[in-house]
């Protein structure tokens, strides 16, 4: 019994440590952008403000365009996600139900392309999207993150088809629907809760990517939210840290506002009263 309350606390005191190493760089960066310039030059940093302000935020809004490269990563975000969900959906059913020699090397296809770093890889995208003339524009920029995106999102929608059961689509089958109806009226309901997951994954992978953006998009009107954050540091690699710091706190809102709606549908049972007993 001892053992095991030991064991309990022990896990409960390496949870909370790793939760405070995860929510450290966010508190700081909260902290950061609503300190003053002479708290940011202080030698003795506070975790509180001793005089909280919104200058920061001002003067960000009045350095760069945050609202129109927030506008882009918007658009180009969930034009990825909702194309690469209507993408992956029936490729993996499809994947899932039919376990075939071209589906395992799908699958093997999807893991081995995680393993491929983005400098591998973006020479050949910048050529290829040069001959489609989409160099400087959110719909190469879309297309590549829609790429970049699929392989993970079919990983998880695979696992998500197998557990549905199928007796489900058997059922159906039985009082004549096809293939696509299947999916469509039984299948994809059951799936709302992993499309979702799949959809906020891509959604959010886009939105924090920095790499294609920079070389892709060459022109300040077409620049994402991450790129436009670099602009805060000057030639010589100074950062103007209060405008830095308020920038990158509202680039990160997005992500955690979306998630906090949607995270019930997550965690909520996919298959809860699916199967009749």
């Amino acid at each position: 019994m001892r053992t095991s309350t030991a064991g309990r606390v022990g896990q409960y005191t390496a949870l909370l440590a790793y939760l405070v190493f995860l929510a450290f760089p966010f508190l700081w960066l909260v902290s950061t952008a609503f300190k003053s310039p002479r708290e940011l030059g202080s030698l003795h940093p506070t975790w509180i403000p001793r005089d909280p302000t919104l200058d920061n935020f001002r003067q960000a809004f009045d350095e760069q365009p945050l609202l129109r490269a927030a506008g882009n990563s918007l658009l180009a975000s969930s034009a990825a996600a909702v194309i690469a969900v209507l993408i992956a959906t029936p490729l993996a059913y499809v994947m899932a139900r039919h376990r075939t020699r071209l589906a395992k090397a799908a699958t093997g296809w999807v893991v081995v392309s995680q393993a491929f770093p983005l400098v591998l890889v973006i020479i050949p995208l910048f050529l290829v999207l040069k001959n489609l003339r989409l160099i400087n524009s959110l719909a190469g920029l879309v297309l590549v993150y829609v790429v970049w995106a699929l392989p993970f999102a079919l990983w998880m929608l695979v696992g998500y088809v197998r557990a549905v059961p199928t007796e489900l689509e058997e059922a159906a089958a039985v009082d004549g629907a096809g293939r696509l109806r299947t999916l469509v009226s039984v299948t994809a309901p059951l799936l709302a809760p992993g499309i979702v997951a799949t959809a906020l994954f891509a959604f959010i992978t886009a939105w924090n990517e920095f790499f294609f953006a920079l070389v892709l998009l060459k022109t300040s009107d077409k620049q994402t939210l991450p790129v436009v954050l670099t602009h805060f540091i000057g030639a010589e690699g100074v950062a103007d840290l209060g405008p830095l710091a308020a920038a990158a706190f509202l680039a990160t809102l997005p992500s955690l506002i979306i998630f906090a709606i949607i995270q019930r549908r997550i965690t909520g049972g996919m298959l809860s009263g699916a199967v009749k007993s």
